[in-house]
This record gives structure tokens, sequence and C-alpha cells, in this order.
């Protein structure tokens, strides 16, 4: 057993999160339980969870110190876990030593990468906690949720009161559906396409991968259309679309731009556009982020929503979700280290983005236009 295995274990601390509309919470109470029967002090703020419907007493039955306020659980805590990256009030908070657990998406947000940089901050991210098959265990769930969130969201915007082409998404007897083309076939992609084909509109489905759209097509037999991504095909899928759903993702780097801006000009007045990839830079060239209070803008006639935090508007399943696949790395982290729990699992190891004033994750790198650092020199 390692040194660090022997070391006390962390405190945890889990604040209430500030970006706007993100109502989620890093924790349930189950997994405060969890985290307090491996000796874990845990610190949760007050009234973090009550937007996930989680009250401030289920996690003081399960163990939690409830704090009055966010310097005492950033000031106290060894490990904060979040659901977002840090926001700009956040940034004086992060201190030399801290270990941040969070969705932190770097390649879109380069000034969180400089605030974790300048203060010497542990930055480890969700998204780029990856196994050797190339999954992404933490980013999943969310994925799913956002996927499943988009056709929903683009059906409420194609209505013509907040501005759409007044088309109902599943059509009606007799009446054409409308034409989802979903482009990416990954987690979020698949998700967006499935549920887009149960509220029964026609859907396309576009991805380099033509075994994954052979996996599609054997699910679903025929009711989802598969089509091979390239340029022109993208071309003609996103001048018929009523809604546009984009889904690519480079795991830890910037989302490539799949639709232009003469694409998205070929479209019809009223269509929408989703564009899930907005927190990893978009894939829309169209796109800018957009918020749950202000979710919408418009270009060309075209109505993009581009909220970076879809999730967190359905916070009490994202909260549970989110924490049934980040507990067992939380756990490791509080009662290990960051040394010794990277050195258990290379997965984990992947997620660390920075070290000690160093970026060491090399996609991350790249896309920040830094030189990357190997983890193990570091640490």
């Amino acid at each position: 057993m390692t040194d660090a295995a022997k070391a006390p274990p962390l405190t945890v601390g889990v604040p209430r999160e500030v970006k706007e509309g993100e109502n989620r919470v890093a924790i349930t109470p189950d997994g405060v339980h969890e985290l307090m029967s491996h000796g874990v002090t845990v610190l949760v703020e007050a009234e973090a969870g009550v937007d996930s419907a989680i009250a401030d007493a289920e996690y003081e039955a399960a163990g939690a110190r409830i704090v009055p306020n966010p310097d005492d659980v950033w000031g106290d805590a060894d490990l904060v876990v979040k659901v977002k990256e840090p926001q700009p009030e956040e940034f004086d908070r992060l201190r030399p030593g801290l270990v941040l657990f969070t969705y932190l998406h770097l390649a879109a947000y380069p000034k969180i990468a400089d605030a974790l940089l300048a203060h010497r901050t542990t930055g480890i991210a969700y998204e780029t906690v990856q196994f050797e098959s190339d999954a992404l265990p933490l980013l999943a769930p969310m994925s799913e949720i956002a996927g499943r969130m988009a056709p929903q969201v683009g059906a409420r915007f194609l209505e013509r009161q907040p501005g759409g082409r007044g088309v109902l998404l599943g059509g009606a007897p007799g009446v054409q559906p409308a034409r989802v083309v979903v482009l990416g076939a990954g987690n979020v992609g698949w998700n967006a396409a499935w549920i887009a084909q149960g509220m029964e509109a026609e859907v396309l489905l576009l991805d380099k991968n033509v075994d994954r759209l052979r996996w599609v097509d054997q699910i679903h037999k025929g009711r989802i259309m598969t089509l091979a991504s390239n340029r022109g095909a993208v071309e003609r899928a996103v001048a018929s679309a009523d809604l546009v759903v984009g889904a690519v993702l480079v795991a830890g780097g910037r989302a490539p731009v799949v639709v232009t801006r003469e694409m998205v000009e070929t479209m019809r007045p009223g269509s929408v556009i989703v564009d899930i990839a907005v927190d990893q830079g978009g894939s829309i060239e169209t796109t800018r982020e957009t918020t749950h209070a202000d979710p919408v803008w418009e270009y060309h006639g075209v109505l993009h929503y581009a909220v970076g935090n879809m999730p967190g508007a359905v916070p009490r399943t994202s909260t549970y979700a989110l924490t049934n696949v980040t507990l067992p790395y939380l756990v490791e982290l509080a009662t290990r280290g960051v040394a010794g729990a990277v050195a258990r699992d290379p997965a984990l190891a992947a997620g660390v983005n920075t070290l000690d004033g160093a970026v060491t994750n090399a996609v991350v790198a790249e896309a920040l236009g830094r030189t990357v650092r190997p983890l193990a020199e570091l640490l």
C-alpha cells in the first residue's frame, strides 16, 4: 500500500452552483452517505441541493455538515466537487493544493484554464476521464440526458409562438412530419435520434463511423435513416431539415465545425438548431452560447438553441444520474489522494487537466495552444 493510500482522507466540499440556470448539485445524500462510510468528511453549502429538490436536512441525515456560505466550503475543503466549471466569481477561491473535480471543458473556456493554472489548482475534468475503449463514463449520462432533451426542446421552438415554422414534430395523419437531422451518432446523437423517432419525426442520423451507423440501423431496424457523413451529405441534409441537432464530440478538444454559416443560410425561416456541443465550442459555425433564461437567438431566420448546461433544466434527474457515475471516482480521490487514485486508474489519470500550474492532458493542451507536461513527471 502506498503512502498516499495511508494518508488521512481528503475533506470534500460541495458548493452551490452559481452558473446561470444551473440547478444541479454535485452529489446526492446517498453519495454523502457512501463517502462518510469511508471516513470522509463532507461539507455541503446551505441550500446547495434545493433546486434539485434535495433539502439540507437530507444531507445532514446522511452525515454531511451544512456550512452557511461558499467561502467556508472552498476554504475548508481539500477536494471540491462541482457540476460546472468555476465561474469568474469563484476564481479567487482557487488555490494551490486544492483539487477541483467537475466538468471543465477548458478547450471552450480558456480563461478558466488560465485561472486554474495561475492558482496552481489541480483540475480534474469529468469529460476527459476516458477508458481505453475511448468511452467517456462521466460524460455519458449527461450526454444521454442532453440528447433526449434535444427533440423536445426543438419541438417547442418549432411552434409558431416562439418564432418557429409552426411544425409538429410528429406531423398528423395525412401530413408530413418534421425532418430531424442529427449530426453525430455517439451517446448524444443516438439518444436524440431515438427520442425524435419515438415522437414520430422523420429522422436522419449522420456520422463518419459506418460501423456505428450499422449498429444504430440494427437496433432501430430502419426507423432511423442513417447516412455516412461528408460535406455534401451534410449540406443536403441541413438544407432540408426542420430541426438540426449538433452532437459532434472530441474528448477534451474543441468540437469541429460541421455546419457552416453558408449551410445555415440555406435552411428555411423558422427552422431550429440545437447545438449540444456548445460547451466545447459548438459544431455549428453560427452558434453562440445561450442561457436557460434567454435560450435562443436568431440568425438568418433560423432559431439557435445553444444552452451550455442543458441538463440543468432537469436537475433532479441529472443530479442523480451524475452522482451514479462520479461517486466511485470521488471515493478514490478522497481516500487515496490524486497520486494514489490516478496510479490505480488510467482512466482517471486522463481526467487530470491541470496540476501545479501545468496542463497535463495532451488534447486539452493542444486545444489551448499550450505545452503539455506529463502527469507522471509532476506527481
